[in-house]
């Protein structure tokens, strides 16, 4: 069986086709070959379809994050507040304030997601880096 991961959905785009396709009198089997996806993948579109439900992707699963909102709003918080601090000693406030035990890896990756970048002992946001070191000309 193969690891799925990182699978990516397919596109409302090319859930609509199978349906369609399925609805324009192609066997289900013939729609998956066509469309390159799995049979089941072909049964399910055409069942919410039929039901009238959203062909939209749900959310991909996995294990819910540790850190909720307010953890990560403490956490930029913090980044602003105690820039030269470990990600041990955030974890360890997360933990004191929160009751969150999280990992240094869980705070970097966090950090990471919220956009966060550090430069010279200062956590910004790429954003406020990307191209700016170029416009000096």
């Amino acid at each position: 069986m193969a690891h799925h991961s990182k699978m990516k959905a397919y596109s409302v785009d090319l859930r609509e086709k199978i349906v369609a396709a399925v609805r324009g009198g192609m066997s289900k089997a013939q729609t998956a070959r066509t469309f390159g996806v799995g049979a089941t993948s072909v049964k399910r579109y055409v069942k919410l379809a039929e039901e009238g439900k959203s062909l939209s992707p749900g959310k991909a699963p996995g294990r819910k994050g540790k850190l909720s909102g307010s953890g990560m709003k403490l956490l930029e918080e913090d980044l602003h507040a105690r820039p030269a601090v470990t990600y041990a000693k955030r974890a360890d406030l997360l933990n004191e304030l929160l009751g969150v035990r999280v990992s240094k890896a869980t705070i970097c990756r966090t950090v990471r997601r919220l956009g966060y970048t550090r430069k010279k002992d200062q956590w910004v946001l790429q954003k406020e880096t990307n191209g700016s070191e170029l416009s000096g000309g």
